[in-house]
């Protein structure tokens, strides 16, 4: 079995001891490197190339929001999950908007941790229960906002490779024609998938290529 290769980023040393017993102990996830501030997160990101990295949000130097940032935009394939010690529903939005593709509380089990990350690696978005409802409706505002702006960019949290998997997607093509038909990795088109329906707030696949009809971003076949 391969095991799904995660960077632990946090500054205190104790809980990264902790979290990484956790992990190790899991058959099909193990972690390739540790570091203790955002700035060393980004550099061992682009070094080990992780298919997943767990961090904190609050830390020194450069914090987990700018690094996750960083690390979506120049690692795409690299999955973020946050880590925080407070339901805070601004944080969990900016991590969201920054790319995260979750949000698990220090306070969690150990068996919710490894389920959160194993539900990241299957393309599932981690929220806390708590902040789910509140996450949606603000996705919901943002979407109403841009409806009544009729601009030319009905989407614009939406960028230009997502709609390039949303136009695929849309013909029933599975993840793995679509990293064919783009040249990507397997694991970023689930990652670009896993995105497409946060951000459109879609329960399904369906849904999503409904939604990008209604919006003209995909043109139905004559």
């Amino acid at each position: 079995m391969k095991k799904a290769r995660i960077l632990l980023v946090d500054d205190h040393e104790l809980f990264r001891e902790g979290v990484a017993r956790v992990i190790n102990n899991q058959a099909d996830m193990e972690i390739v490197g540790q570091a203790d501030d955002g700035l060393e997160a980004l550099t061992m990101a682009h070094e080990l190339r992780p298919d997943l990295v767990l961090m904190d949000i609050n830390m020194p130097l450069s914090n987990g929001l700018e690094a996750a940032g960083l690390i979506h935009t120049n690692i795409p394939e690299s999955i973020i999950l946050m880590l925080t010690t407070h339901e805070e529903e601004e944080k969990l939005f900016d991590a969201i908007k920054v790319g995260a593709r979750g949000y698990i509380l220090k306070s969690t089990s150990s068996a919710g941790l490894v389920r959160g990350i194993r539900g990241a690696l299957e393309g599932e978005s981690s929220v806390p229960r708590k902040l789910a409802g509140q996450l949606l409706a603000e996705f919901s505002k943002l979407s109403k906002k841009a409806e009544s702006a009729a601009s030319d960019d009905a989407l614009p949290m939406i960028t230009q490779r997502e709609r390039e998997v949303l136009n695929i997607m849309a013909t029933g093509a599975s993840n793995q024609e679509i990293a064919e038909t783009l040249s990507i990795s397997l694991q970023t088109v689930k990652s670009h998938v896993s995105s497409i329906l946060t951000k459109l707030q879609a329960k399904s696949r369906y849904q999503a290529a409904e939604f990008g009809i209604k919006q003209g971003f995909i043109q139905r076949k004559k």
